[in-house]
Order: C-alpha cells, then sequence, then structure tokens
C-alpha cells in the first residue's frame, strides 16, 4: 500500500515513545526538543495520546532521576496548553545486569506512569561485544553466544517486570526472535515497530505475527517534528501481514 493510501485510510492515535532534552550527556543534547515541542507536534498532528519517554539512567544519554519532578512540571505546563491531549510520562529502560535486568528499579517504576524497555549501548561489557558484533567480522561461534546471553536478559527483563512495551527488539543486538515472541505473548507486552531503526524487519516481524501478541508503532522521536511519524511503518507492518487491528495505536478511518 503506497503511503498517500495509508494517510488516507489510516491514523495514528498515540505515539508512546519520544525523547526530549532530558536525554543527554552533559551539555549536550541527545533529545532535541522540550517537552512542550513534543506536545505541541503531536496535538498538531491530530494525536489523543503522548509520552516522554526518555533514556534510562545507566544509558550515555540517559535521564537523572533527580529531573524527575521538572519533567512532571513541564508536562503540567504542556497540559494547560494542550489540554486536548492526554500527555505521559514514561522512560525507555536499559536492558542490563541488574537484579530485576532494567536500569530503573522496582522502587522507581513509581515514578513513571509506565515503563518501556529495549537494548543500547550502555557502558557494560556485554553491550561493547553487541557493538563490536554489528561492526566487524564476527565468527558464528560468537555472535550465537550474544544471541543465547541477550535473549537471556530480554526474557529476564520481561517476566520480573511490568514491561509496557519492548522498543526496537533485534536492534542493536543480536536476539532469538521465536523465544522473545514467546515471552511477549505470556507477558502480554507490547512490540514495537519502530520509525527510527531497521529492527525489527520485516522477517522478524513475521515471526512475531506468529505469536498471540500485539504490536505499536512508535516515531522514536529524538527531534519534535518526528513525533507521530508511522506511515512506513504501517507499511512495514502490512508488508509483514499484520492485522492493522493487531497494532493498538492505529486507527482506520472510516468513510463517512
Amino acid at each position: 500500500m503506497d503511503p498517500e493510501t495509508i494517510k488516507q485510510k489510516f491514523r495514528l492515535t498515540a505515539d508512546y515513545h519520544t525523547h526530549t532534552i532530558y536525554s543527554r550527556l552533559g551539555p549536550y543534547l541527545h533529545g532535541k526538543g522540550k517537552v512542550v515541542e513534543n506536545v505541541a507536534v503531536a496535538f498538531g498532528k491530530g494525536l489523543r495520546e503522548i509520552a516522554l519517554t526518555d533514556h534510562g539512567p545507566s544509558d550515555f544519554y540517559g535521564l537523572s532521576i533527580r529531573n524527575i519532578p521538572q519533567i512532571r512540571k513541564d508536562i503540567a505546563a504542556a497540559a494547560k496548553r494542550f489540554p486536548r491531549i492526554n500527555i505521559l510520562l514514561g522512560v525507555e529502560a536499559d536492558i542490563v545486569d541488574t537484579p530485576n535486568g532494567l536500569d530503573v528499579t522496582e522502587e522507581e517504576f513509581g515514578l513513571f506512569d509506565f515503563v518501556n524497555a529495549g537494548y543500547h549501548y550502555v557502558p557494560n561489557s556485554h553491550m561493547i561485544q553487541n557493538w563490536l558484533s554489528f561492526r566487524l567480522p564476527c565468527p558464528d561461534s560468537v555472535r550465537e553466544r550474544l544471541r543465547k546471553q541477550n535473549t537471556e536478559r530480554i526474557i529476564k527483563a520481561l517476566t520480573s517486570n511490568n514491561i509496557y512495551i519492548l522498543t526496537h527488539p533485534g536492534d542493536k543486538a543480536y536476539i532469538d526472535t521465536h523465544a522473545v515472541a514467546k515471552v511477549c505473548e505470556e507477558t502480554d507486552t507490547l512490540v514495537e515497530i519502530n520509525a527510527r531503526h531497521r529492527h525489527p524487519d520485516c522477517e522478524e516481524l513475521k515471526i512475531f505475527a506468529g505469536y498471540d501478541v500485539k504490536f505499536v508503532i512508535s516515531s522514536d522521536a529524538h527531534r519534535p517534528e518526528k513525533v507521530g511519524r508511522y506511515v512506513k511503518s504501517l507499511q512495514l507492518a502490512l508488508s509483514a501481514g499484520i492485522d492493522p487491528e493487531r497494532i493498538i495505536n492505529i486507527e482506520e478511518l472510516r468513510a463517512e
């Protein structure tokens, strides 16, 4: 289905994965927009809901937990300007080697409306190995060892926490897609179709679609103007044979 036809037939109702200036490394802004700027774009595109989900605290560009009160104030101010859109505070936690498998503790879950989780190149040894394996010639034995370890870490994170969305599975880390899909099914975790990254790709989405999971399209916007992207992601989902009704934030437009 071509992009114009998709725009005429379907709309995005919510974006549950966006970044702001609170994703930063010192003075360097990983996310380029203020909270209100992300909200303004979402409202302008007709979304009913948006979430601010900056990176987990272990990431090079992770948010600082001490900034959460200020983020809540920013959300409250944006809500006054745009009262017709619901604004949520989430986080994109990193999957790491901690007791609960994330860089957001069980106690910190209560600071957020929900928690997403995914792999990123955070400063620990196994992610350095993943980074190298994606960029340099890598023996099959090493790739398979990493795939097994990465999959085990995802499963631990999913089964130890109430994770809303598994973000860009297969990106930045080799995984056993069948095994991850099965646990997403068991834990009722949404599988993300990411507008910014190349994974999950069409073949990986076909695997996920073979399990009883629901999907969500996310812009993963790091700039306000990218909030609400969905057309290419929906094209990808359709190519993988995914029924749009399985995508929680896609709404079919009915002819009047």
